[in-house]
């Protein structure tokens, strides 16, 4: 079975490697930023890009302080597989899915808003919108907010950055 992105090797922007897991990394953060006075609102999202036979994903966290900017942190996955547009769209979603679902707990337990992003168009006339459905009822069907594109910045824009 593969490994759950929970408890893969995540790290920060600058490239430092998160010492302990994703979940105690994060309760951290969240006792470190609330005790500082921040207000914070967490944003998931991923993104990907077909390199040859190989598709590279990328996963945040963004951590948005309300005025006070933000930060996140990162997992990169590289996989050998075909997978078409829509396929793809949604193995992203999949992916930020999931980490949303290992986190929410925690998240609940500490008042802290969450969003799921997808890298879809809603406007049809582009590729990426023949998978909104599908990825907006996996998200919404998960209890999570939903938000595509133009306002899905953590995938369309933090994610797309760090492929």
């Amino acid at each position: 079975m593969e490994e759950s992105l929970i408890y893969k090797r995540w790290r920060r922007l600058d490239g430092r490697r998160l010492k302990d897991g994703l979940i105690s990394v994060v309760e951290k953060t969240l006792i470190r930023e609330k005790s500082a006075g921040h207000r914070l609102k967490l944003c998931i999202g991923s993104d990907s890009q077909v390199r040859g036979g190989i598709i590279e994903f990328a996963t945040v966290i963004v951590f948005l302080r309300e005025k006070k900017g933000g930060f996140m942190f990162i997992q990169n996955e590289k996989v050998e597989q075909d997978m078409n547009l829509k396929e793809r769209l949604i193995t992203e979603v999949a992916r930020s899915v999931e980490v949303a679902y290992g986190l929410c707990d925690l998240l609940d337990q500490y008042n802290i808003e969450l969003e799921v992003h997808a890298d879809i168009n809603t406007d049809p006339s582009f590729k990426s919108n023949t998978a909104l459905k599908e990825a907006m009822g996996y998200i919404l069907g998960m209890g999570f907010v939903f938000k595509a594109k133009p306002d899905a910045f953590a995938s369309t824009s933090c994610a797309d950055k760090v492929i």
